[in-house]
């Protein structure tokens, strides 16, 4: 081979004529020469060939590289001789090893175009592609840009690299399997921050599992995050030099970025008797199978798809400002909005460690819950009229020593319980006070007895005072409508709109029942509503008055502040009506307000079908524990068990995309573990949108010698196991011929 220096200086291996000509477009299938030549040079000047072409002026120096280094190497890998002079190249040698050159150099001319740098690397990575047949353009294969941050590039630089980001593109879950060095984490975080930054996903999840502390790292010194600094650091690493570093500490405070250990990733787990909201009514979520269903953010019904047990953790209650509370692991994960999301119109997902500590900016509470959506539970048939079961509630007299009776100083609501009794009269018996009565209850002397009557013993409100009434459960376990029409009967008579200047209208009401309190709380919460309460205690307060006299106060009295969305109107008596519309009912808001530990309790999590994977637990609060909208790295997989893979697979959420590598050669589980990348494989090597990349010891992009480690690596174990399955042949030949003598 030979080849000039950048002035133009010719290095020649072997002379060669100069009268050689270059067929049109700058090749020639031989070689003429003048004269009469012996006939044994003719046959060899046949069996050579020579390629001449130009490289544009701002490509040549990229080409040939920094003290021709390019050019040196391209000698070494290359069979045809390399002459340059000035910013023309000559080829010169066998036919076929001026064609291979022909198109190594054309490669490297079109990256040089582009602007790209080339070096040595690029050049031995140019000519392996091509020797190894591939379709690809290695120029395409190099030149496919992933992030660019301060003049640095990230990009796959080999065709199996190529082949991986190209698969993380077009699939839901990818697994890269192949040696150290081959780029499998760096490529994959990539993806992950240039999808963060096309607003493709919303969050970035990046995960190992330590198994080099047997995730016990409970003896280890300092706090959780110091002690796990040293399993995650790879992953760190990585993230410095595709962001900025500046901005990385608040991305992971915003819970944008999440970096934990495979085992602080498995608790989004709850207590077995917290309860979740099904289509029937509430259930402990213990007694929950997958095909159930619970009822989703949406209000409506979604079916489980996996139920995980967790085991023994410490759990915290969260409570929010209304009152409302569940239990749940630390780990567990809630969609919340800040007022910088409010702003911008987003959320985001953070898990309840992350709120500790940080629940208030000065007054201001920080972390705003989604509310329900109205809840669709299963409809059924009720005996009284939902609105006008709820007139009776609150201003009718249930005791049925006699017929029961509605007092009112409304016409408009007696006139609508009148019509909400269809088939019987209301007969007005002194200026506030109705009974309803049915016209055919004592005609010719046959008793019928009043269907109100009748209705109010089945519903078991038979003999209840203002103290003991209650909402019977098939109104509350009902559908939205009903709910609804209990609440606006309720409403119209014991609540009204409480207006201030500057504010929205909220909604006040009392009764001195604690059950119809809480069954009232029910109603606002499973609308989408709010409702707080305090209590008026009877002892000290002055009395109140009836017919001109003191009437002292017997129970004390609950107060309700209820906010309601625009989708459930409180009232239907026109004139409350009318002063809740003028000034607007505003919007109804939930927001955290304490967290507390409570202990350690059994755990287990499950996930639902629903978009956003949100269920409804305790007192309406909505939750959720798989990952929606993130791009989620699990590295080292190859220490993950059979059952923790399942488990970090099953927690995909819609909008998420999941990359598992590993290396299956270094498996570093204790007691002789089954490596669940092993065998994963062969589970879900048939699925669509799952796909397996395989990177080799041509892929390590580290130093050269560490694929030549790999290799040697290999060759080695390969040997070792030839060896095993010849000891184990001589034995088994061996114990024949004893048993044959």
């Amino acid at each position: 081979m030979s080849g000039t220096t950048q002035g133009g200086a010719t290095r020649s291996a072997q002379a060669r004529s100069e009268t050689t000509a270059a067929v049109p477009n700058g090749t020639s299938n031989g070689s003429a020469q003048s004269g009469s030549a012996p006939a044994d040079s003719a046959q060899a000047d046949a069996q050579t060939a020579s390629s001449r072409f130009t490289v544009p002026d701002g490509a040549v120096l990229t080409l040939l590289g920094s003290r021709d280094e390019n050019l040196r190497l391209a000698e070494d890998l290359l069979a045809a001789d390399v002459h340059v002079r000035g910013n023309e190249v000559t080829l010169s040698g066998a036919p076929a090893d001026v064609a291979f050159a022909e198109r190594v150099f054309a490669e490297l001319v079109t990256l040089a175009g582009r602007g790209q740098q080339v070096g040595p690397d690029t050049v031995r990575r140019t000519v392996a592609m091509l020797s190894a047949g591939t379709a690809e353009s290695p120029a395409e294969v190099l030149s496919l840009d992933i992030l660019s941050r301060r003049g640095r590039t990230i990009r796959p630089k080999t065709l199996n690299q190529k082949r991986y980001v190209d698969a993380i593109d077009a699939h839901t879950i990818v697994f890269g399997i192949g040696p150290a060095g081959t780029g499998k984490t760096y490529l994959a975080m990539a993806k992950a921050v240039q999808s963060l930054q096309a607003k493709q996903v919303s969050r970035i999840i990046l995960t190992r599992p330590a198994v080099e502390a047997g995730e016990r790292l409970g003896f280890l010194p300092g706090t959780l995050y110091e002690k796990i600094d040293p399993y995650l650091r790879p992953l760190y690493d990585a993230l410095h030099d595709m962001i900025d570093p500046d901005s990385i500490p608040r991305l992971m405070q915003a819970g944008t970025i999440e970096v934990a250990p495979l085992a602080y990733m498995r608790g989004r787990a709850q207590p077995y008797d917290a309860q979740v909201l099904t289509p029937d009514g509430y259930r402990p979520i213990g007694s929950l199978q997958v095909g159930d269903l619970v009822i989703g953010s949406n209000g409506r019904p979604t079916p489980v798809l996996g139920i995980y047990p967790r085991g023994v953790r410490d759990v915290y209650r969260v409570t929010t400002q209304d009152g409302a509370s569940t239990v749940c692991c630390g780990e567990h994960l809630w969609t919340v909005q800040t007022p910088e999301d409010r702003r911008a119109g987003t959320a985001r997902t953070i898990e309840t460690r992350e709120m500790i500590g940080r629940l208030r900016r000065g007054w201001i509470r920080r972390y705003e819950l989604p509310l329900v959506e109205p809840v669709e539970l299963v409809p059924q048939d009720v005996p009284i009229d939902p609105y006008a079961l709820g007139l009776l509630l609150g201003d009718g007299c249930l005791a049925t020593a006699t017929t029961p009776s509605f007092a009112t100083a409304d016409p408009e609501l007696a006139d609508a319980l009148q019509a909400a009794f269809s088939g019987i009269g209301l007969r007005h018996k002194a200026p506030y006070d109705y009974v309803p009565r049915h016209p055919d209850g004592g005609r010719g002397g046959l008793r019928i007895a009043n269907p109100v009557t009748v209705a109010v013993r089945e519903l078991g409100l038979a003999g209840t005072r203002s103290s003991t009434k209650f909402v019977p459960e098939p109104y509350l376990l009902n559908s939205a409508s009903v709910r609804l029409a209990v609440l606006q009967g309720l409403l119209d008579t014991d609540g009204g709109p409480v207006s201030q200047r500057g504010h929205t209208c909220r909604v006040q009401y009392s009764t001195t029942s604690s059950r119809l309190r809480d069954d009232v709380i029910f109603l606002v919460r499973s609308l989408g509503g709010v409702a707080y309460w305090r209590t008026r205690v009877a002892e000290g307060r002055p009395p109140g008055k009836a017919r001109g006299g003191d009437v002292a106060h017997c129970h004390d009295s609950y107060v309700l502040e209820i906010r309601l969305p625009e989708s459930a109107p409180p009232f239907r008596l026109a004139r409350k009506q009318a002063a809740y519309q003028a000034m607007g009912g505003g919007r109804p808001m939930r927001f955290v307000d304490s967290i507390e530990h409570i202990g350690q309790q059994d755990t287990l999590c499950i996930q639902v079908a629903a978009a956003d994977s949100l269920y409804v637990t305790d007192d309406f609060l909505v939750t959720h524990n798989t990952l929606n909208d993130a791009f989620i790295i699990l590295d080292e997989a190859q220490n993950t068990t059979p059952e923790q893979m399942k488990m970090f697979l099953t927690r995909l959420g819609f909008g998420s995309k999941i990359v598992v590598t590993g290396d299956v050669t270094q498996v570093d589980l204790p007691g002789g573990q089954r490596s669940g990348l092993r065998i994963v494989r062969e589970i879900l090597g048939g699925i669509d949108d799952v796909n397996f990349s395989t990177l080799t010891s041509q892929d390590v992009v580290r130093h050269q010698l560490v694929g030549d480690i790999v290799d040697a690596y290999e060759r080695w174990q390969n040997q070792q196991d030839a060896l095993e399955v010849g000891n184990d042949t001589r034995s088994a030949g061996n114990g024949n011929r004893r048993r044959g003598r």
